[in-house]
């Protein structure tokens, strides 16, 4: 289990509340005094991509041979980072607070770009070189700070539900649509001979980032935030409250298994392929995974369920590119970024790695669809997601909701006193 993010803030004055919406969309006509280094994109030669852990088989690499085919001159390496957000985010501030030239082009997850940009450790980015109507405009527009474009998104995310086809079929029990059918099919599962003590709905509830985006998922969806259009904090509502309650209703009824308590997205992914659990809340990219390591006929995809009649609100995931400040080589790390970015890569990452495409036409591919029938799931899911706090001290919003949910979902708290005490900090962090 990882430790909490460092407490600290960023910049001057209340980073907070500066940045919260400073993530604004951004269009090519748009301009704004933005926090991150003036561009410079000068110099050619090698570069590094460098982003967390690769569980896609080589498939990263692979596509990287591409362009170093292409570009014998302008040889990129690839560097992997730890699987684990938190550790890739501390090891990309590392490098960046040492003005390393050792990493050109990074890996920047949704949440980390206003942070990046206005501590300016990634470049402004060139917008009308970038910029193309077929990127989905949510997407596009979390790359964005100050109404200036610091990262490129190069794979969106929003989860989905992996459901054991198999046991479901065993059990004779159609595919739930509402959390009620999901007790209801947990509960026929755990009556078939072999499964009585199967996991119901997993997650990633360990004290990380994973478990910031689940139990935002369940209070987005009860109807309560963390903070209003004005940027205050509002998280103190009967609806989050509501929606805290029903997480630790799920352990405490035992729906959720309590071995969630420690997984990540991958010790998840391991119990759901080793018959462990039933359904699982995971991104996109473990579609390749089980259908090699299960097969279609065992498992399948489908929305993640309503509750208490209210569509589910997924959290908004990604990953973008950022050219770090103290790149040598600006100039191909740019051009390895619009390469990068190009309909044939996202085509490359969609087809080969599961990931989410940024591109709206690639849900509507036809032979995508053919082989990623989910797509379609996929695209209602980004439609009806929910970003996380944009915000400069992205790190102490994200350790305070642990913090105060951590202990909740272990039943050493009330919901009510979880919610209050986290008014409490995001207040603090606010002044």
């Amino acid at each position: 289990m990882t430790t909490s993010l460092p407490r600290r803030r960023f910049i001057q004055g209340s980073a907070l509340v500066a940045a919260l919406g400073a993530a604004a969309s951004c269009s090519k006509s748009d301009s704004g005094q933005g926090g991150g280094a003036t561009a410079d994109f000068s110099g050619t030669g090698p570069i590094t991509w460098v982003q967390g852990k690769d569980f896609s088989s080589g498939m990263v690499q692979a596509h990287i041979d591409e362009w170093n085919s292409e570009n014998p001159d302008e040889q990129v390496t690839l560097v992997e980072l730890s699987s684990e957000a938190d550790q890739q985010r501390q090891s990309l501030i590392n490098n960046a607070q040492t003005q390393s030239d050792a990493y050109d082009v990074i890996s920047v997850d949704v949440v980390w770009v206003a942070e990046f940009a206005a501590n300016q450790w990634i470049l402004e980015l060139p917008m009308d070189e970038l910029k193309n109507d077929d990127i989905i405009q949510p997407v596009w527009d979390a790359g964005c700070y100050m109404d200036k474009l610091y990262a490129m998104p190069y794979a969106t995310d929003a989860p989905l539900m992996y459901y054991r086809k198999d046991f479901l079929t065993e059990a004779g029990v159609e595919v739930p649509t509402t959390w009620d059918e999901i007790k209801s099919a947990v509960d026929a599962v755990r009556q078939v001979s072999g499964h009585e003590e199967i996991g119901g709905f997993g997650g990633q509830f360990a004290k990380y980032e994973g478990l910031t985006c689940c139990s935002s998922e369940f209070i987005h969806t009860a109807g309560g935030d963390f903070f209003d259009d004005q940027n205050q904090v509002v998280v103190n509502s009967p609806e989050s409250i509501e929606g805290l309650q029903n997480i630790m209703d799920g352990f405490k009824n035992g729906y959720i298994p309590q071995a969630a308590l420690e997984w990540k997205e991958e010790d998840g992914r391991n119990a759901f392929e080793k018959g462990d659990v039933l359904f699982y809340r995971q991104w996109p990219y473990q579609y390749a995974n089980n259908l090699e390591n299960l097969g279609d006929d065992k498992f399948g995809v489908a929305a993640l369920p309503s509750l208490n009649g209210k569509t589910f609100i997924s959290a908004l995931g990604g990953h973008y590119c950022g050219v770090s400040a103290f790149s040598k080589n600006k100039e191909t790390a740019l051009k390895f970024i619009k390469w990068w970015t190009a309909k044939e890569s996202e085509l490359y990452m969609l087809d080969k790695q599961s990931n989410a495409p940024i591109l709206g036409s690639l849900y509507e591919d036809a032979d995508m669809l053919q082989k990623y029938p989910y797509l379609p799931t996929l695209r209602s899911s980004l439609d009806a997601a929910r970003a996380r706090p944009k915000a400069v001290a992205y790190g102490d919003v994200t350790a305070a909701i642990q913090d105060a949910f951590f202990p909740a979902i272990q039943q050493q708290t009330t919901a009510e006193d979880a919610i209050s005490g986290l008014e409490n900090k995001l207040k603090e962090l606010s002044d």
